[in-house]
């Protein structure tokens, strides 16, 4: 039987998982740095991915399972295929579930239903015909581990934390939250790898929040903002100035990648003739073009000016690491 993209797309209204075990007791406030402690609500977050047969032909479907503490997770359902693979940031479904008996059930009344086992998701519509199967996935930046290129200023490459005043390593030899360079910059072109920590009881600006400042001035954000709308204070947005063109966090634990492109702000003496600008590829995909930046963020250390600037890790008061850092300067 074919469906229209409409008739699936009710049917994933629904969303039955089976999990296969119960979720683990732990410490609501403590962030998970370590997959081994996420427990069964980890395991059952995450992208799943198939192909489903419909009047228009063959069509992709992504699933995103967002785990949100104590067995309790939302899925969004995104039509066309997963962000970045395929989904035209459009189409989506949402709807949220409980873990009971080792089974989690997202469900509107006659909707439909899908359930997940060993990492497949097989979901049937309202009269239990099967509409599509989807696997896990586990993706991967295309620029994750980046070699710095000669002529690179490399600040972070696990060895030590030297280039950054109040720069602190983790016992697993990455990079601490809370740290500006000690060198300063005008234009560059900047990699960072980041890897947020696993909150699911934790919402909004408390989940895993820092930011990368570009010259102590304009923020990216960085934050666990799998599965969201995508907006400027979530993950790859320009904090308070552009949302991202599309959501591209990938789920906590999972190593990301950002590659900014960045453009001073040009000066005639102390008046600003032109905005700065930035281009931004999160996880491989470009999500500002040539984004101007009208002003500093609001809680940027370094005011807007001529003089160059350092790169600048936020300390908002939850965990999380950074590695692979390198910038290679360039001219305006």
């Amino acid at each position: 039987m074919r469906y229209s993209m409409r008739n699936l797309s009710l049917s994933l209204l629904a969303l039955c998982v089976l999990a296969g075990g119960l979720a683990i007791a732990q410490d609501k406030n403590k962030p998970i740095l370590d997959e081994k402690e996420g427990g069964v609500d980890f395991q059952i977050q995450g992208e799943y991915t198939g192909t489903v047969k419909t009047d228009d032909g063959d069509g992709k479907l992504g699933v995103q399972v967002i785990a949100l503490g104590d067995g309790n997770f939302h899925a969004v359902a995104h039509i066309g295929g997963l962000p970045g693979d395929g989904w035209d940031g459009k189409e989506k479904v949402e709807a949220d579930g409980k873990l009971e008996d080792g089974v989690v059930t997202f469900e509107r009344k006659d909707k439909g239903k899908g359930v997940l086992k060993d990492g497949v998701l097989t979901v049937s519509d309202a009269e239990g015909n099967p509409v599509v199967t989807l696997k896990k996935v586990i993706r991967k930046s295309e620029t994750l581990g980046k070699k710095a290129p000669e002529g690179a200023v490399v600040l972070f490459d696990g060895k030590n934390a030297d280039a950054f005043q109040g720069g602190k390593m983790t016992d697993d030899g990455n990079l601490m939250h809370g740290c500006t360079s000690k060198e300063l910059f005008g234009s560059f072109d900047l990699h960072l790898e980041f890897q947020l920590s696993f909150m699911p009881y934790a919402r909004g600006q408390g989940r895993s929040n820092s930011g990368c400042y570009m010259q102590g001035r304009y923020e990216v954000q960085v934050l666990d903002s799998f599965g969201l709308a995508g907006k400027n204070n979530e993950c790859g947005g320009i904090y308070e100035i552009k949302d991202p063109d599309l959501n591209m966090c990938f789920p906590p634990l999972s190593w990301q990648t950002y590659d900014v492109e960045y453009t001073e702000a040009k000066y005639e003496g102390d008046k600003k003739i032109k905005n700065a600008t930035m281009t931004v590829r999160h996880n491989g995909v470009l999500v500002h073009k040539d984004a101007e930046l009208p002003r500093g963020t609001r809680a940027h250390p370094v005011k807007e000016g001529p003089e160059p600037g350092p790169i600048y890790f936020q300390n908002h008061g939850n965990p999380l690491k950074y590695r692979n850092i390198w910038v290679v300067k360039k001219d305006r």
